[in-house]
């Protein structure tokens, strides 16, 4: 079977909304200010985008409150510097680790990028389907498939699954592509973001560690 081009699908939806002269609005599930910095230079030229910070996985709280503050600053400099060609509003969601660890109990070991982590996609895509009905958007995605380390097409499956029978549709995505991640990092830097060193939950942040030890141990570097 023939790979879908998610990114193509996506310029298919743009060229339509070009010819149609049409502006929907899209919830835009954001896991982070540095993946979502190129994603809302990007679609902010062709949506009105409810961003909506929701990741229960991340751990510890303080971690959780940086990076919510780093999202919400992002947006006011993208806004003050002129880069965003629409309006995008800041929704902060709930945070609920206990659910987070509800939903992935028995994957505590799962390797990284495991089922632990397609559990977690959906978790967190279920919200923003749900807070796509709330906000009254037309379509609703996320920014994760801007990381080279996120199985797109897994994200893709799952919301489309998440929508079918659903008013608002699941966008497309792939974000990574069109150099999408190198501008990310430049986009990174210009900003000033923090970039954490871990996805967020505490399972892929002892991966870290243990990576760094050992890398440490046989005298490398990470």
């Amino acid at each position: 079977m023939q790979r879908r081009n998610y990114q193509k699908e996506l310029e298919r939806i743009l060229e339509r909304q070009e010819r149609e002269k049409i502006r929907p609005r899209l919830l835009l599930h954001s896991c982070c200010a540095p993946c979502s910095s190129y994603v809302l230079e990007y679609l902010s030229a062709w949506f009105d985008i409810v961003l909506f910070y929701y990741n229960p996985n991340i751990d510890p709280p303080s971690e959780y409150d940086k990076r919510v503050k780093e999202q919400e600053r992002l947006i006011h400099e993208m806004e003050e510097a002129g880069a965003l060609s629409g309006t995008v509003e800041f929704v902060r969601g709930e945070y609920e680790p206990g659910r987070f660890y509800e939903a992935v109990k028995g994957h505590e070991k799962d390797p990284e990028g495991g089922e632990r982590c397609g559990i977690c996609y959906r978790l967190r895509l279920g919200e923003a389907k749900e807070a796509a009905q709330r906000y009254g958007c037309d379509y609703f995605t996320t920014t994760l498939s801007i990381s080279p380390l996120k199985n797109a097409e897994r994200l893709n499956r799952i919301g489309e699954e998440l929508a079918a029978g659903f008013g608002a549709r699941y966008l497309p995505s792939d974000f990574k592509k069109r150099d999408g991640y190198k501008r990310s990092i430049q986009l990174s830097a210009q900003y000033g973001l923090y970039r954490q060193d871990y996805c967020g939950c505490i399972f892929s942040r002892r991966e870290r560690m243990e990576r760094r030890n050992d890398s440490l141990d046989r005298g490398g570097q990470v």
